[in-house]
């Protein structure tokens, strides 16, 4: 079978349009009555469930930020008793106060729907065999991909993250056929693997990669396909919206948003007005089924272009959403120049010789900022010698595309850490 759930996952733009208003006006007036943030906030922008008559008046209702979710820290926004909350997650709050996401037992099963459905599209079966290397704890990762599997009926193999030579001996020994974890973690396990001596085409079962948690580019995943020998598939999803399962790709790569769920936007990141499906900007969702934590027009910082009448070869009608370009937060002004770190390593996995292993070292001098990049060679490069030669091939390229001239410096291989969770590409010295 081809779809999950081909009723919602097929369904006319109409039809999903007619469900997403009638959702929305029942999510308005649940937390208008139920939370007293809602409350006020609507009352401030002079607007009552009673206005929402059309999705084009969604816009009426104020923004939810993520400085919201830090000052109502930790129930402050909850919908329901605490009673009625069956379990708990939350970010890594290395910004801050971390964001507190809550399910009752209706949003736990919507998790595991959103998620089996993305799975599925991803290729994932019942006889597959899921070795979930995403780090189990309030981090929603682990938990949004082993709900979804198990409810496919594929064997789970719940091992987290780290104690990375384990990891490579429990994929080889349970033949695990599909992996779970950072894209930037699945590379160090095959530099691992290789230390070991195995070869990670060729020594193992594994056929699908599923990777989110961290921005990666299109060369950063032919890198760990030809690696791996496997089909690398992207999965987009935020603790402040449920998790991953918001959004996930098809077969042919394209990325599916479960709008039945979560109502997207594209706002001027600037001005906050709403732009047009095709225009690039700022994402916003809106939770349409969520009970105990119903997010409203959540600004998610993220910048990419949503579609709503492009047809995809796998027959889903559900909005297609682009690669994210990159976070509003993580745009860097360079001497006038906006660069995005995902620019920078398109550019180094393009380029012969240089490995998967780098980091943007970001410098302040009073209001000035100054960028310039590390990267290891590959083992055999490194061997070759003549590094300045790679230095300034990585820094022509780097100039052909941002037209800014950026210092490039090859490092020994193993000098950059390695993280078996989302890796720092940008420091501060």
């Amino acid at each position: 079978m081809e779809y999950y759930d081909p009723k919602i996952e097929t369904m006319p733009l109409r039809d999903l349009k007619e469900l997403q208003l009638r959702r929305l006006k029942q999510v308005v007036r649940y937390a208008y009555e139920r939370n007293r943030f809602y409350h006020d906030r609507f009352k401030e922008h002079g607007v009552k469930p009673d206005d929402i008559k059309s999705l084009d008046d969604l816009k009426k209702l104020p923004f939810l930020t993520k400085h919201d979710l830090r000052e109502f820290y930790p129930f402050g926004l909850f919908c329901v008793e605490i009673d009625d909350i069956v379990e708990i997650h939350a970010s890594s709050g290395t910004t801050g106060k971390p964001v507190v996401g809550a399910y009752t037992k209706k949003d736990l099963e919507v998790w595991t729907e959103v998620m089996a459905r993305a799975l599925w599209a991803n290729g994932l079966r019942k006889n597959d065999i899921l070795q979930n290397a995403y780090g189990y704890g309030l981090f929603t990762g682990a938990h949004g991909f082993e709900k979804g599997a198990q409810r496919i009926g594929a064997m789970v193999v719940p091992i987290s993250s780290g104690n990375t030579k384990r990891q490579i001996a429990v994929m080889k020994d349970f033949g695990t056929t599909a992996l779970a974890c950072t894209p930037s973690y699945s590379l160090y396990m095959a530099e691992v693997a290789k230390e070991m001596g195995f070869d990670p085409k060729e020594d193992f079962n594994l056929r699908l990669g599923l990777f989110g948690a961290e921005a990666w580019s299109d060369e950063m995943r032919k890198k760990i396909e030809e690696t791996w020998g496997i089909n690398a598939h992207e999965h987009y999803g935020l603790t402040e919206i449920i998790g991953p399962g918001v959004v996930s790709e098809c077969k042919y790569k394209r990325l599916h948003i479960n709008a039945d769920h979560f109502l997207p936007e594209i706002i001027d990141p600037e001005t906050g007005e709403p732009l047009e499906p095709g225009e690039e900007g700022e994402l916003v969702f809106t939770t349409l089924t969520k009970e105990a934590f119903p997010a409203i027009r959540f600004r998610t910082r993220d910048l990419a272009v949503y579609y709503e009448d492009v047809e995809c070869e796998c027959g889903r009608t559900l909005p297609i959403q682009s690669r994210i370009k990159g976070r509003s937060d993580d745009m860097m002004k360079v001497k006038g120049v906006i660069v995005f770190p995902s620019q920078i390593e398109s550019v180094l996995m393009g380029i012969e010789g240089v490995s998967e292993h780098y980091q943007i070292v970001k410098e302040r001098k009073g209001e000035m900022v100054t960028i310039s990049v590390e990267f290891e060679p590959t083992e055999e490069r490194y061997r070759e010698g003549h590094l300045d030669e790679l230095e300034k091939k990585v820094e022509d390229e780097l100039y052909a595309v941002l037209n800014l001239h950026i210092p490039a410096r090859a490092v020994p291989p193993q000098s950059i850490p390695r993280s078996t969770g989302k890796a720092k590409r940008v420091i501060e010295r």
